[in-house]
């Protein structure tokens, strides 16, 4: 990932750990498991997803969603629960001194014999006792205002695919739990075991990273399953967005990153956020963001609730790891770059996708979002976020077309909209869709056709100059090259010639 992740990449391995919940004595119940950091390697503090923990509540999973739910104690769970946690060789760790400097890697137990002096032992699990299991209010007010609006929208927030068979008790407790997190403390019997635990982690404040930011995620995809290859596996992206401490990342996870750390590279490894849904489904088809839960609320709350707890668990609240300042030169608050508010909204009917501010009245979108000419269409960007003004298609492609354009006239002006530029030779644009594969009805999101914006820039100004539409209905009669390229076909050979 290069140099300059490398004290990130250390700290997420060191501190990353995987949690697995089971029932004492009833090894045929099964077993539930998450990802988690290690809060503070002197007390063993340990914080990871809360879902894990429903099917052990005395009270079930309402208890979760009681309005004035904030926290709940450990013994809010069964006597039965057994928890045990399970780290990578640091370089505190009898394992990890002989290598100190080497990468976080452990031998795959599958793999035989450690081939190289690289190959690690695993560090064995290590017994735990739940302290609390704690929310994020303003998390969970955010999540309840921008996703759970209107059923019709389909939206799913569980770790299997919705075509999955997974019952509608188990569904419904997986989406109670979204926005709870669990406070464990590992029972270790020496200092030398503490020490093993890793470096103590800093805490990057709420609205210390800006949008665009790099963040790199830390957990161990499918839990439990097989964490000599799985644990503390690495994926990197940005912050996409923010609404409060609800968090959007374009990195990639999987089921089992519940409550897997997500790292800043500046300052170097500072704790941002964790995970809270690694998957999310939207009308039957996946999309490509993670929901986190940003750190610095959820610690001030688990703060506030050990110190309403007895006084032997109070004074863990000193514990907690600290909050650090805004990385250098950047503002607490950063809107991004200005050309991340051409990007907008666009709603027509019960479809929604993306489209680009072109001009103060004129946004560009795909024909598949709005594809009707004279169709009204609800646009919002986000100066101010509650902005919204209404528009009409004026041009769309016919459905034969491999241009997926569509053009809307908006009723008002945007303002304060910073106007991107076109370029003249950058060969890129505006998306159009994403790769389906009409076989098996896959669609995947991270691999996008793009339309240059040189084809539809002169197009664009005549329509935007004088009205005339006429440019635009051209991209209706794509060369056979464009065609081609559209169907994934290759060209045709063309036919030798007779010497005759």
């Amino acid at each position: 990932m290069g140099r300059q992740w490398g004290p990130a990449m250390r700290v997420a391995e060191q501190v990353g750990c995987l949690v697995n919940a089971s029932r004492a004595g009833q090894p045929e119940a099964g077993s539930w498991s998450c990802s988690g950091v290690i809060l503070s390697r002197s007390q063993g503090l340990v914080l990871c997803h809360g879902g894990i923990f429903t099917p052990f509540l005395r009270a079930g999973s309402g208890a979760l969603t009681a309005a004035d739910a904030v926290f709940l104690p450990g013994d809010s769970c069964g006597d039965d629960l057994r928890l045990r946690v399970q780290w990578s060789p640091t370089a505190a760790s009898p394992a990890g001194r002989a290598e100190r400097g080497g990468p976080g890697l452990c031998t795959p137990q599958c793999a035989g014999p450690p081939a190289g002096p690289r190959g690690r032992p695993m560090e064995p699990p290590y017994p735990a006792e739940l302290l609390l299991l704690l929310s994020c209010p303003a998390f969970r007010a955010h999540f309840a205002r921008l996703f759970g609006r209107e059923p019709a929208e389909q939206w799913r927030f569980a770790s299997a695919a919705p075509d999955e068979d997974v019952s509608e008790d188990e569904g419904e407790d997986q989406l109670r739990a979204l926005g709870w997190f669990a406070l464990l403390r590992v029972k270790h019997d020496s200092e030398e075991e503490a020490d093993e635990l890793g470096t103590a982690v800093a805490v990057a404040p709420l609205g210390a990273v800006p949008k665009g930011a790099p963040l790199l995620v830390c957990g161990s995809p499918f839990g439990s399953f097989c964490p000599d290859i799985f644990l503390n596996t690495l994926s990197r992206g940005v912050l996409s967005n923010a609404a409060g401490p609800l968090l959007l990342t374009d990195a990639r996870c999987l089921p089992g990153t519940e409550g897997g750390g997500v790292f800043a590279m500046r300052p170097a490894g500072a704790l941002v956020a964790l995970v809270a849904a690694p998957l999310c489904w939207k009308a039957h088809e996946w999309v490509g963001l993670t929901l986190l839960c940003a750190a610095a609320p959820l610690l001030r709350a688990a703060g506030a609730a050990l110190d309403l707890l007895c006084p032997d668990t109070g004074s863990l609240a000193a514990l907690l790891p600290p909050e650090v300042g805004a990385p250098w030169g950047l503002p607490l608050r950063n809107p991004g770059p200005p050309w991340a508010a051409a990007a907008v909204l666009v709603e027509c009917g019960t479809v929604w996708g993306s489209g680009v501010v072109m001009a103060p009245r004129l946004v560009v979108t795909c024909r598949h979002v709005a594809p009707r000419e004279m169709a009204r269409v609800l646009v919002r960007h986000t100066a101010p976020k509650s902005a919204k003004i209404w528009g009409h298609v004026v041009f769309a492609t016919q459905e034969t077309s491999p241009y997926d354009i569509a053009v809307v006239s908006l009723e008002e002006e945007l303002e304060d909209i910073h106007i991107p530029l076109p370029t003249e030779h950058f060969h890129e644009g505006i998306v159009a869709s994403n790769a389906r594969d009409n076989n098996t009805g896959a669609t995947y999101p991270h691999l996008n056709f793009s339309i240059p914006i040189t084809v539809l820039q002169p197009a664009l100004q005549r329509y935007s100059q004088t009205g005339d539409t006429g440019g635009l209905r051209d991209l209706d009669h794509a060369a056979e090259p464009v065609r081609v390229v559209w169907r994934l076909q290759r060209p045709r050979a063309e036919a030798p010639q007779s010497k005759l």
